[in-house]
């Protein structure tokens, strides 16, 4: 089986920690590790280095590298433009599938957070199992809910069709992105939804002939690349022809319109958290709603359900504070409520073309 980290976007809802030119999947926001560098600790040692790839940016292969020494060279695929999910799933599958088109490859992302490790392998291996032996040709990962959570997709699914030593595989409904609160609470209370990661396990020759039949301009200019891998040609072909490719996600290219008899649905319980935005990483860190979670020089008194985090040699002190974001970094200094989070993409985005706009 083989593994395909995707290390690319910018993170702004991490903003002022993650920036252009340094994203959040590259900083320590969880430990002394980076984000990337957890995604790929976690899938050993049931995978082999030889066995995992990282997809990301051109512009930030200095970094990978020196963060991930023990990938080969020949793993990295980089892009040399930002073309969305769609295009990038569809690059990845086409350098693994050069060598190995039927082997189960799953899709993971660096700027997650789980905390059962154990059993996110698990459910990886039991993925694979279903592609290798049944008719099922894609298996999405669905993490147990656990609160009415607006701001991630879902998955609906429906009646159990199989059972691996414990844990149920459920036919494929449809995907719902970023639901109001009243549909999330819905969701909650029934037993037929769970929140959707992105991660997925199918191979490289049935994932192509989905952007075959569904998106094909956008496969043509694939099978230009792959015909080249291998060759003195292949970066100058991807430099040519990626950034032409239709910029597109994956669920609007394939999942939408993908005929669901090829697809079922795992939903477990991996302590799976999107730390992509900072209530959803204090969410992940918290013990209890009410407790504050903070990193670095924090004094916080008469106060709860805050994230205080300091970047800087100096202390930073709250006093009755509720709901609250502090983070404070070498350059800037970010207060604002929980609720608020949204409302930071749009900032970031004000700062351009602006004196600040170094800052972004």
């Amino acid at each position: 089986m083989k593994a395909v980290v995707f290390a690319g976007g910018v993170g702004t809802r991490l903003w002022p920690l993650s920036r252009k030119n340094s994203p959040k999947q590259f900083e320590k926001i969880l430990g002394e590790k980076s984000t990337l560098q957890l995604a790929v600790d976690r899938l050993y040692p049931d995978f082999a280095p030889k066995d995992v790839y990282i997809a990301t940016g051109k512009k930030y292969e200095a970094i990978v590298r020196q963060q991930l020494p023990k990938i080969p060279a020949q793993n990295f695929i980089f892009e040399p433009a930002v073309r969305d999910v769609g295009p990038a799933v569809g690059l990845a599958m086409s350098v693994i599938g050069k060598n190995f088109p039927d082997s189960p490859v799953a899709i993971l992302w660096s700027d997650h957070f789980v905390k059962k490790e154990r059993r996110f392998r698990e459910v990886l291996d039991f993925a694979q199992d279903l592609v290798k032996k049944s008719d099922k040709s894609l298996i999405l990962i669905g993490q147990r809910a656990r609160f009415a959570n607006q701001n991630l997709g879902w998955i609906e699914f429906g009646k159990k069709i199989a059972e691996i030593r414990g844990t149920k595989v459920f036919e494929f409904k449809k995907l719902l992105y970023r639901p109001t609160l009243e549909q999330a609470e819905q969701f909650l209370k029934a037993d037929n939804y769970a929140w959707n990661p992105g991660y997925f396990v199918s191979t490289p020759r049935f994932i192509l002939s989905q952007f075959k039949k569904f998106v094909p301009a956008l496969y043509e200019g694939l099978q230009q690349i792959k015909d080249t891998i291998g060759t003195n040609n292949f970066d100058n072909t991807v430099e040519r022809i990626y950034p032409t490719l239709e910029k597109i996600s994956f669920d609007n290219a394939i999942l939408e319109k993908i005929d669901s008899k090829h697809v079922s649905v795992i939903a477990a319980d991996l302590g799976w958290s999107d730390v992509g935005a900072w209530e959803a990483l204090k969410e992940a860190l918290e013990k209890a709603s009410d407790e504050n979670v903070t990193k670095g020089k924090v004094l916080v008194n008469d106060s709860s359900d805050n994230l205080v985090f300091n970047y800087t040699d100096q202390l930073v002190v709250g006093i009755d504070l509720e709901k609250m974001l502090v983070i404070n970094t070498d350059d800037v200094l970010l207060v604002c409520n929980k609720t608020s989070v949204p409302k930071i993409k749009k900032l970031v985005e004000e700062l351009e073309n602006t004196p600040h706009e170094h800052l972004t």
